[in-house]
């Protein structure tokens, strides 16, 4: 293979290494994502210990990969304005809040639809 299919190839392996590198960051910074990365974890062993089914798993699984999605996405919001302007800025708050509301959104969505699929097997 020629240099050129190689630095593609390499820049795309690097670029696996850089989104590790943020999610590493993020996790060792923001309590945020810990304790959603915990919650993400115990919700994981209860589908173990209820034995939900595929349908149910495929739901959980994208219920936790929004989640922590949406995470990493609100940090990289955070950064960028505090990046920006160290000042208060009414925009500034605004896309915080913003960011942060989309997260709210999700974490809420995701209780009931949790609660939804572990009520019946706890009840």
């Amino acid at each position: 293979m020629g240099s050129k299919g190689r630095s593609e190839r390499e820049r795309f392996i690097r670029s696996f290494s850089y989104a590790w590198d943020g999610i590493k960051s993020t996790f060792r910074s923001e309590r945020n994502f810990q304790i959603h990365t915990v919650i993400c974890i115990l919700v994981a062993a209860a589908a173990f210990f209820y034995h939900i089914t595929l349908t149910e798993w495929l739901i959980i699984l994208f219920l936790i990969g929004g989640m922590l999605s949406l995470e990493l996405m609100n940090t990289a919001v955070e950064r960028l304005v505090d990046l920006v302007t160290a000042e208060y800025h009414p925009l500034a708050k605004a896309a915080k809040d913003a960011a942060a509301g989309a997260v709210l959104i999700y974490a809420v969505l995701a209780v009931i639809i949790g609660l939804i699929i572990f009520i019946p097997k706890i009840l």
